[in-house]
């Protein structure tokens, strides 16, 4: 998952289990249909029923969405309302196509089954799904496209027993990140990878992954093949159980996470770092403020000096608890002593 990039996401009623592999086939009545195995009418009914979905999304038709999805997910739909109306404005205008529908038959399962798993196509695409009722399903992957940010719709379908598909399930991400998609990321990704640049390959990495898996629960051979190449560089010394600590004049700053964003627009390092006592009254002041962010980003460019020139800039975060105290974000070229920064992106030090 990308989540600095905070896209739009959203599933209620099915409970999805992310990282899936390729198991052997489980003995269980779970079946699965891609397009291409369906008859003209079963695609005909679950596309029409999709595109039906995201029109009322271009539409903000939250009401009628509303109406068109499962009780279950209805009684709890502040979720999807509200990434509807974060979505309405970037697909308004938008061409919708449908790239690819599962057909999902779990109706002969038992009832309280933890765990189950779908196993779809010859080039085997798998879902898995947790505490799935039996029945009749679909996941629906939608491209809006023609506007500036295009966007990938995936749909969780649920049939009723009138055989009306009604919605179960809500996904977007952008199909586009920072001007690139998935792809493009996945073989820039290589050729880091090949220079022993494994920062610049674990960050690019993520993004590919980010951008071209539509939902955590489907996994497929080209989705795993991207993520044993992506743990083959993944960097020792990242920020996880322990802070990374970089060293700077004396100083030392305890670096909780760096994860890439697009918040700002561009593809930048957001780093979150946990100041002590003197370094947070520092950041009362803007100017040593700025100094000691600086510095936070110099000392990791020192350290990994690839950064550069793989990332926009690097925008850096002061935490005290779940609250930054101070932000800023600086491009690359703009990073380094004596250079002083144009503007804070934001702050709120707390008195």
């Amino acid at each position: 998952m990308f989540p600095s990039h905070r896209h739009l996401q959203c599933a209620t009623l099915l409970l999805l289990t992310s990282g899936a592999l390729m198991l052997p086939l489980a003995a269980k009545g779970a079946s699965c249909k891609t397009q291409s195995q369906m008859t003209a009418a079963e695609r005909d009914a679950l596309s029409n029923a999709a595109r039906a979905i995201v029109g009322e999304v271009q539409r903000g038709d939250v009401q009628s969405l509303r109406q068109n999805t499962t009780p279950a997910v209805a009684a709890d739909f502040a979720g999807i309302a509200s990434s509807i109306d974060a979505l309405k404005p970037l697909v308004q205008q938008a061409a919708i196509t449908v790239d690819s529908l599962y057909a999902l038959d779990s109706s002969t399962d038992t009832t309280g089954v933890a765990r189950t798993d779908f196993y779809c196509g010859t080039q085997v695409v798998v879902l898995n799904f947790t505490d799935l009722p039996p029945g009749t399903y679909a996941l629906a992957i939608l491209h809006a496209t023609g506007v500036p940010k295009p966007q990938q719709i995936s749909l969780i379908l649920s049939e009723t027993a009138e055989h009306r598909w009604m919605l179960g399930g809500f996904f977007s991400k952008p199909l586009i990140v920072a001007g690139h998609d998935g792809l493009w990321y996945w073989v820039s990704a290589r050729d880091y990878s090949q220079r022993s640049m494994n920062w610049n390959a674990w960050f690019y990495y993520r993004v590919a992954a980010y951008s071209l898996q539509p939902v955590d629960f489907l996994s497929s051979p080209n989705f795993e093949k991207l993520r044993h190449e992506a743990d083959r560089v993944h960097p020792d010394n990242l920020p996880g159980t322990t802070p990374l600590m970089l060293s700077a004049h004396g100083s030392f700053y305890q670096v909780t996470t760096i994860d890439t964003t697009v918040v700002l627009g561009p593809l930048d390092l957001e780093v979150h770092y946990v100041p002590d006592p003197a370094q947070t009254a520092e950041l009362r002041n803007p100017p040593t403020a700025r100094k000691q962010v600086t510095e936070v980003m110099m000392a990791l460019l020192a350290l990994h000096p690839e950064l550069h020139d793989a990332f926009h800039g690097i925008w850096v975060q002061a935490d005290q608890g779940s609250t930054s105290v101070f932000s800023l974000e600086l491009p690359m070229d703009q990073i380094g002593p004596g250079i002083q920064p144009p503007a804070i992106s934001s702050s709120s030090v707390s008195q």
